[in-house]
């Protein structure tokens, strides 16, 4: 997506999909955002995200060894 100008919605909506596209285990790849300040936010969220993710994998990992 390319974007020239940025606004507290697309800076709220970045963060949003780097929040999702992080919580849903992908890569930061997957950055659609060319301006730089949109792409911080999309990887703030991400890093949220992703950081969400990885505590979901620990719950489900040590739910699992308690449950064996």
């Amino acid at each position: 997506m390319l974007e020239t100008e940025w606004t507290l919605e697309t800076l709220n909506k970045g963060y949003q999909q780097g929040y999702m596209t992080g919580l849903a285990g992908k890569g930061r790849s997957e950055c659609q955002f060319e301006n730089d300040v949109l792409i911080a936010a999309w990887e703030a969220g991400w890093d949220d995200g992703a950081a969400q993710y990885t505590r979901s994998l620990e719950d489900r990992t040590r739910t699992s060894i308690r449950s064996a």
